[in-house]
């Protein structure tokens, strides 16, 4: 009796959790929709810039018209390799989605043009590829991670009408706030010598300097970028393939705060305005704040939080078992109507 009565027990809770909707069958989901040769999904996208027109590089997974995620990666400069965890657990949710490199980055063009490298004109460059994709109101939901989280918020500011759901992860909306906690917490969890010998360097600008790199490895990526060792082959694949100079001028040569163009990005006291259903994703070992992280999704108008306990930067590698369903979670419950802060 006792054992009816927890299948019974076990049955109710589940009936009781919120339906997602129907996903796309097999067959839907993996239909090919391009004519002509096959080529696994890939679409080059021309973009109009005030230098001139390039192309970047994008990939399609699956096939869903309710349900389409863009990936805006990291760096600046970074690379679509950092979402390839994604593969594993998107397509069988149904979800379609798609791998880009922004322009600059990796399989995307490379022009020299330094005036390029704004985060307004980055903003033009991700409706333009919206717009190439299909992507609308109904269906389009953007995540961006670190960098990419800056790039998702300031689309969001301008274009949130075009949005059914916006993901910020791992990315704070205050760089000079970033500085702060990177100063007053992070470097403070590091051994003094060694974080001596690191401000040695930067202070002389010797970031080629081997020993920088050296010690940045074990005392710094690989607590608060990604804990999985060793590394993932396809971050391993990826950091050799970043934009050092798009990087290095948004960003700066640091790892301990922002020295770039980006040094006094701050949207923080502009939340309030994203409508757009959002979920913010931290790490507790990240090297963003997840405290900051976490409050974020209480000033915009509809937001979640989600926090991976043994997360890092690279939190969709190092805390699967948090961030996947968390953020899965959070996509069913917009497409269902359903979602709640």
């Amino acid at each position: 009796m006792k054992f009816f009565l927890c299948l019974f027990a076990v049955v109710l809770l589940f009936s009781c959790q919120p339906n997602p909707g129907p996903s796309p069958s097999l067959a839907e989901y993996h239909k090919i929709v391009d004519t002509g040769v096959q080529t696994g999904g890939v679409k080059m996208i021309q973009i109009n810039t005030p230098s001139g027109k390039f192309n970047v590089w994008t990939k399609r997974f699956g096939n869903n018209p309710k349900i389409k995620v863009l990936l805006l990666h990291g760096g600046p400069g970074g690379t679509h390799e950092f979402f390839e965890s994604f593969e594993s657990f998107f397509p069988q949710e149904g979800f379609e989605f798609y791998e880009y490199d922004q322009l600059g980055s990796f399989f995307s063009d490379k022009p020299k043009d330094t005036t390029l490298w704004t985060t307004a004109r980055f903003v033009e460059e991700v409706e333009q590829v919206r717009k190439a994709l299909g992507m609308n109101k109904d269906n389009f939901y953007l995540l961006g991670h670190s960098w990419g989280g800056i790039l998702a918020m300031e689309y969001a500011l301008k274009y949130q009408d075009n949005l059914k759901g916006l993901v910020i992860s791992n990315m704070m909306s205050s760089c000079p706030a970033y500085g702060k906690y990177a100063q007053d917490v992070l470097s403070k969890q590091m051994d003094p010598k060694v974080l001596d010998t690191i401000r040695t360097l930067e202070a002389k600008g010797d970031f080629e300097n081997p020993k920088y790199m050296q010690l940045l490895m074990p005392n710094f990526y690989n607590q608060h970028l990604c804990r999985v060792q060793p590394w993932p082959e396809a971050l391993q694949r990826a950091f050799p393939h970043i934009n050092s100079q798009i990087y290095v001028m948004m960003q700066g040569p640091s790892e301990f705060g922002v020295g770039g163009s980006l040094a006094n990005w701050d949207r923080s006291k502009d939340l309030p305005k994203i409508k757009t259903p959002t979920l913010t994703i931290g790490g507790m070992h990240d090297t963003m704040d997840p405290e900051h992280m976490k409050w974020m999704a209480t000033q915009v108008q509809n937001g979640r939080s989600l926090i991976c306990p043994d997360g890092s930067h690279c939190s969709m590698w190092d805390d699967q078992p948090h961030y996947f369903p968390g953020l899965v979670g959070f996509i069913h419950d917009v497409d269902a109507g359903t979602f709640k802060k």
